[in-house]
């Protein structure tokens, strides 16, 4: 019997790597899937197709399928999250000039920097963020909205195009995955200045996304698919697995680009700016350790917050991250799962062991940097 064929939308980006490996290092062919992986040009473009039924599945920004559930930009869809596929990963930077202006900020500084970007009286600061149903806007957002004198201005720069419009003068500062960080850098067009788990230390960053309807028809694909996903992101975080990962996501039908730039998101070593030796980042980009995969509900009601929804929309949001789904097709293969599915965002200062069915669950830090929590009590 021939495997059955999904076309899978994703963005160049590092953290795209759990469809690429689920791919080319068999998860998927073990499943009895064959995925054919469509690079999109934007992510305005791959909602579109994922809308529109161009596509089965989509390595998407984490608060789009929320977006589009709750009926907010493009096409009205309802779009479910079966699983995380990445925590963190992005970076803020500046251009070379506006960094002059700053002066000396510790890199990872959220709050000195901050400051200092407030104390500047040149205008507006011009920030590129790849969407605007995107984590690096709402963090942006959030980090923003805590001082008194910063103006800032958003502009939509597809992140393949970011390090051009800091070189071209478009934008003054961004807020992108890697590897186009480090692209502004290695071109010497841009400065880091720290990465978003400097905003959350938790950020659910993209989501393996499919229509709500798919899902209702295709049960035991989608069942086949997360199995598959699940277990690349299992052999992704280990740590002996990062030279193949590398050179397998540098390779010309993925990201196509040169391994020295893949390689800082994978292993956390980030250079902030040319010529400086790289900063050891925790955890800077994860895909399954302290329950990375998992979609936690509470996740998807915070983005809902940070985009104004009420308390309906809310609950619609946690609908969408598939937290039901997880557990229902990951538990037949030993995925250990959390005793709950929601929790409060924010509240861990410091590895926790939790409540989980293997006995074992360890969850990462998830505060925010200003120490606010967020508790989405259920619907009564």
């Amino acid at each position: 019997m021939s495997d059955i064929v999904l076309n899978c939308g994703y963005v160049p980006l590092v953290d795209c790597a759990p469809l690429v490996i689920a791919k080319d290092l068999g998860f998927a062919a073990e499943e009895g899937l064959a995925l054919n992986l469509v690079a999109q040009p934007s992510w305005s473009a791959l909602r579109d197709m994922l809308a529109l039924g161009h596509l089965d599945a989509a390595h998407m920004l984490s608060p789009m399928p929320v977006a589009m559930s709750i009926g907010l930009g493009g096409l009205p869809a309802r779009v479910d999250a079966l699983m995380i596929l990445s925590v963190n990963g992005t970076v803020f930077g500046v251009s070379n000039a506006v960094a002059a202006d700053l002066g000396e900020v510790p890199f990872g500084d959220a709050r000195g920097l901050l400051a200092a970007l407030a104390t500047r009286r040149s205008g507006p600061l011009r920030i590129g963020v790849p969407f605007h149903y995107s984590m690096h806007r709402l963090l942006l957002s959030y980090w923003t909205s805590s001082v008194e004198g910063l103006k800032t201005e958003e502009i939509v720069v597809p992140p393949p195009r970011m390090a051009d419009a800091v070189a071209d003068g478009f934008v003054d500062a961004f807020w992108v995955g890697e590897p186009w960080g480090s692209v502004a850098v290695q071109q010497n067009v841009g400065q880091l200045m720290m990465t978003g788990q400097d905003v959350w230390k938790f950020a659910p960053e993209k989501v393996l996304a499919v229509r709500h309807d798919w899902v209702e028809t295709n049960e035991d694909t989608t069942r086949r698919l997360m199995r598959a996903v699940y277990r690349a992101s299992a052999w992704l975080d280990e740590r002996t697995n990062r030279t193949l990962a590398v050179e397998i996501l540098a390779r010309s039908e993925h990201l196509s680009m040169s391994p020295d730039l893949i390689d800082p998101a994978l292993s956390g070593h980030i250079t902030s700016r040319l010529n400086d030796g790289p900063k050891p980042v925790a955890r800077f980009m994860q895909f399954h350790r302290h329950a990375a995969s998992f979609p936690w509900r509470s996740q998807a009601a915070w983005i809902a917050g940070q985009l104004g929804a009420n308390a309906a929309g809310i609950q619609k949001a946690k609908a969408c991250f598939r937290s039901d789904l997880y557990r229902q097709n990951l538990s037949g293969i030993g995925a250990d799962m959390p005793g709950a599915s929601e929790k409060v965002e924010g509240a861990l200062r410091f590895e926790t062991a939790v409540a989980s069915t293997n006995g074992h669950m360890i969850l990462a830090q998830d505060a925010f940097f200003d120490s606010r929590t967020f508790d989405f009590p259920p619907a009564n």
